[in-house]
């Protein structure tokens, strides 16, 4: 089956300054996203992720390479009303109410009054924005406004959805809420393609993950291929020892962190466990918790930082 998305030698050069100096935001990218697939792209700020959403959508246009969506080009016009895009900072018309704003909108869609008012009222119900119809925009919280962007984005029920940070400025509610709408978008067959700087977010919904450094994707593919299953620590969190003990487990731990009566013992590896737990006895302690620690997606997101910064 075609991919949802298919991205071939794409790169992306801009003229700023008074000298017109060449600087480049993106750089031979190539990546495809399975149809039906949850990509988080992740970077920090600068990396190339808005500009590579952006020219998927067609604001703007490649120095070079191409990019296609369900195997068409991005550059036919036809291929855009199957896309929903939600910008990281969206201009609202604050003057409109958020049933007026979301009725403009699937007008530009050529999309009926009747079947609108029923795709609104389901909208507002998924983005948790239900009674606030009637309410301008102008009153609307951030992260009303942020629902309100995300709904905007599905008012064409679209097969693919592209996200600019949809969790930027959300409570962790408000978080929740983005992945619980994110999760059902996925059951629902859908591909969404997000951005976002909250990895442990876009661990826990992504079913592939790419990692973009100063416009050059350094690490893609499935979550479960790139996280290393075996533990990397297990972290013991031990109470009750008597002053200046805990340190005599200096050869068996990575590290050791006081405060107050409670010490985190991180060891370096779990084999080390049973020691432990027979040493604390002895010295009248107790295990308050045992956590066992695999790699994160954090974890390899540092290490690419790192390799980078090297």
């Amino acid at each position: 089956m075609t991919p949802a998305i298919q991205i071939r030698h794409l790169t992306k050069r801009f003229r700023t300054g008074f000298w017109l100096k060449a600087s480049t935001a993106l750089s031979d990218l190539n990546l495809e996203v399975a149809r039906g697939a949850t990509f988080g792209f992740l970077g920090p700020n600068g990396a190339g992720k808005t500009t590579t959403m952006k020219l998927l959508i067609g604001v703007l246009h490649p120095t070079s390479g191409e990019a296609f969506l369900f195997g068409r080009s991005v550059r036919e016009i036809a291929i855009k009303r199957g896309i929903g895009y939600l910008p990281e900072s969206p201009y609202f018309y604050d003057y409109l109410t958020g049933s007026e704003f979301l009725y403009f909108y699937g007008q530009l869609f050529g999309m009926g009054s009747r079947a609108l008012k029923v795709k609104i009222e389901m909208l507002f119900e998924l983005v948790k924005l239900k009674g606030a119809e009637q309410v301008q925009l102008r009153r609307y919280s951030k992260g009303m406004l942020q629902r309100i962007g995300l709904a905007q984005a599905l008012i064409n029920d679209p097969k693919l959805v592209i996200l600019d940070e949809p969790m930027s400025g959300l409570d962790p509610m408000g978080r929740k809420d983005v992945r619980d709408i994110i999760l059902r978008l996925k059951e629902e067959g859908k591909t969404v393609f997000f951005s976002t700087h909250v990895l442990s977010d876009a661990e826990m919904i992504c079913d592939q993950v790419g990692i973009i450094v100063k416009g050059q994707l350094r690490n893609v593919g499935r979550l479960e291929e790139m996280l290393n299953p075996k533990l990397k620590s297990v972290e013991v969190s031990v109470r009750g020892l008597p002053e200046g003990r805990v340190h005599a487990l200096d050869p068996l731990s990575k590290s050791i962190t006081t405060k107050g009566e409670e010490s985190l013992i991180s060891l370096q590896d779990e084999e080390a466990l049973p020691q432990l737990i027979q040493w604390t006895e002895r010295e009248g302690g107790k295990i308050v918790s045992i956590v066992p620690r695999r790699e994160t997606l954090e974890d390899i997101f540092i290490e690419e930082m790192r390799g980078e910064a090297t």
